[in-house]
């Protein structure tokens, strides 16, 4: 992660000083730390507590299916001596659609695209889309060039001045004719 910071942070500086060396401009980098940006906003608290409200009872219910198929398990292997093929064919059957039940829950909930993950975005995505904005009108109070994320390697804000997308694809299309 600090390995792709330093990447992205020579990545600008290398072109800044391309770019000085064009013109006299000088160009101002500045960072955030959009962790504690985070951390002290009351709403990305409160949404952060929901989520921890959301997930516990999640977790309380996984761990009632555990206890259910341990239960269950224990007692098949009490009994398991004394039933017929086919009563532990039947027995093993349901104790493994128990256990898939449970991973499966487990997935739906706390999987990547599960429940907490969408509303994890459903909740921090207003909080975020707020802070790019406060950060981008402070990058332009302040005249800064380019803002860049502290903890994750990310640029949040560049100059629309810099943006050299058109002048590439451009040449891309020229060199290709």
């Amino acid at each position: 992660m600090k390995y792709s910071f330093v990447i992205l942070t020579c990545f600008i500086a290398a072109f800044i000083a391309t770019n000085n060396s064009m013109n006299a401009q000088t160009q101002k980098i500045g960072y955030v730390d959009t962790e504690v940006i985070l951390k002290q906003l009351p709403e990305a608290q409160e949404a952060d507590k929901k989520l921890k409200d959301i997930a516990t009872k999640f977790q309380d219910t996984l761990v009632a299916m555990q206890k259910d198929l341990t239960g269950k398990l224990e007692q098949y292997k009490k009994q398991e001596s004394m039933m017929t093929p086919d009563a532990k064919k039947k027995e093993e059957d349901q104790l493994k659609a128990i256990q898939q039940s449970m991973m499966q829950y487990q997935e739906e909930k706390f999987g990547n695209t599960g429940e907490i993950r969408r509303l994890q975005e459903n909740f921090l995505t207003p909080i975020r889309d707020r802070i790019l904005l406060t950060i981008k009108e402070v990058s332009k109070d302040e005249k800064f060039n380019f803002i860049l994320d502290k903890v994750n390697p990310a640029l949040l804000y560049a100059d629309d001045k810099f943006d050299l997308t058109f002048k590439v694809l451009d040449k891309i299309r020229r060199n290709s004719k």
